[in-house]
Parts: C-alpha cells; structure tokens; sequence
C-alpha cells in the first residue's frame, strides 16, 4: 500500500459523492422548475451559494498549499515516529478524522473568530446540494490547524489528507430535503435528516448534530437532536443577503465593530474567543437570548 495508492483511493471516493451529489443536485434543479413557487430565488441563492468558492479556492491555493507543504516538513522533522500505511493505518486515521471534524466544527460554532468563516455556510434560507459548497473564506485554515495533531501522532500526511478529504466527501449528499429518514442507519450514520437539524435556527436545533461522517460523537458527547419538524434554516438573526461580497463577509462588520469598540484588551480579546453573541456583563439587556 503506497501514497499514490491512498490519494488515488481518496480522489475515487470523492468522485463517486460527487456523482451522487450531482445526480441529486439536477432532482432538485427539476423539482423547482416544476414547481416554479420561489424558482428564481431558488436559483439565485444556489449561485450566492457557489459564488463563495471564489474566495474560497483563492485561499485554498495562495495560502493553504503552503500549510499542506509544511505537514510534510513536520512529519519529517519533529513526528516523533510514522505509522506504516496500513489498512489499519487507513481505518485508524478515518475515524480519528471523523472525530476530529466534529471537534472542529463543534469549536467553530463557539469560538466568533471561526464563527466569522463557518457562518457563511449557514447563513443559507435554503437548502440544497449548492449549500454544501456554501464555505467561508479562510475555513480551510482552521481545518488545516484542527488536523495537524495527527501528523504529530505520526500519521504520513498522505493519510491525514484521505481522511480529511474522505470526511467531507461524505457530507456532499447530506445537503438535501430529498431523502427523509433512513431507519437504523440514522443511529450511527450522519444522514440528511441529522444535518438538516444542524442547519436549523430554531432553538432547539442550534448548535446540535455537529458530525461529519457518523452521528456516534454527538451522541456520545451531548449534542444530538432527532429532526422533529422542519427546521427554520439559516443564522438566528435576520440575514437574507443575495450580495455575494456581503455573503462572504456576513460577520465581519459586527465583530470588527465590537472588537474597536472593546474597553479594555480583555474585553477585545473576549469578543474573539468567545461564543457568538457574547457581551460584557454590564452591556447584556435582560432576558435576552444570546443566539446566533
């Protein structure tokens, strides 16, 4: 088993969710041309949406190619040891990346600095295939940081890269209201139900069902939510843009406002760092609900 092999592997599931993705992007497509009811938004949402890969792949390829390049400097000059690519090691690695997305975007949800890039993807009225590619700007760099402890447990970054690629492949087909609920498969799988719940602005569904490819660690770790009704999809507070510079850069204006406005460095630093919503004590309004 050799590296080209496992990138090889990871390029042929990739294509074969996307297909899938694909295939469930033209049901869509049909569905509203046929039902013709909010088409046009439909469609120009589904652009705002794909128009965030701009930024995106500008990132991805000026900065996140060095960060790629410096995984293999740091597995070959401070990883204590390197695991053998193995099946095991490809097993191992998949579900360490799993649970290392959850945690990573569990984080990304309560720390604002990251909430400025993961808002972006959330901030959909709609959702759809195009809302899976719905990502902010600099997403990729918290996901390279989020990663990196396991070339430093020794996984060959070619392994690290499949499980990464793998984990959010999966989420391709989850971005639909076209498949309802799966039966067995919804205790242990992500499905398109559990993920429409985490796309839920209701209350009871924010913050909730953070897993990439299994529901396990949501279960395990307090933060699963069964779909009841359908959820109210998009941020807690009122944005609706079609703008898509506005789209890209949603939570910029607030947070720099808050950070210039911050009393003391304490309290800038606070505004970063902590949940979206977060106020000093003596600027909270009583009874008010501190959401997304």
């Amino acid at each position: 088993m050799t590296a080209d092999w496992i990138y090889e592997l990871a390029t042929e599931i990739d294509q074969a969710f996307f297909l899938i993705g694909g295939a469930l992007l033209l049901i869509e497509i049909a569905e509203a041309l046929f039902k013709r009811d909010h088409c046009g938004r439909t469609f120009l949402e589904m652009l705002v949406s794909a128009s965030t890969q701009i930024p995106y792949l500008l990132v991805e390829t000026l900065v996140l190619t060095f960060g790629y390049a410096m995984y293999y400097v740091i597995a070959e000059t401070i990883a204590p040891w390197t695991i053998p690519i193995t099946w095991w090691a490809v097993v191992a690695v998949l579900v360490l990346a799993d649970i290392t997305y959850y945690w990573e975007h569990r984080i990304a949800h309560v720390v604002r600095l990251l909430w400025t890039q993961h808002a972006v993807h959330h901030s959909s009225r709609d959702y759809n295939m195009v809302t899976g590619v719905r990502f902010g700007p600099l997403e990729g760099v918290w996901s390279l940081v989020a990663h990196l402890p396991l070339i430093f447990i020794g996984f060959a970054p070619e392994l690290v890269f499949f499980g990464v690629i793998v984990v959010l492949a999966y989420q391709t087909w989850l971005h639909t209201e076209l498949i309802g609920k799966l039966g067995p498969l919804e205790w242990v799988l992500n499905t398109p139900s559990h993920h429409r719940v985490h796309h839920g602005s209701d209350d009871k569904y924010l913050d909730k069902n953070y897993g990439g490819i299994t529901i396990i660690w949501d279960r395990i770790f307090g933060t699963f939510q069964i779909e009841e009704e359908t959820p109210r999809y998009g941020l807690k507070r009122d944005f609706d843009s079609k703008n898509p510079v506005v789209v890209w850069f949603s939570e910029w204006p607030a947070l720099i406002r808050d950070f210039a406005g911050a009393q003391n460095w304490s309290e800038a630093w606070a505004y970063l760092v902590k949940h979206p919503g977060w106020l000093p004590a003596e600027k909270v309004p009583d009874k008010t609900h501190l959401g997304k």
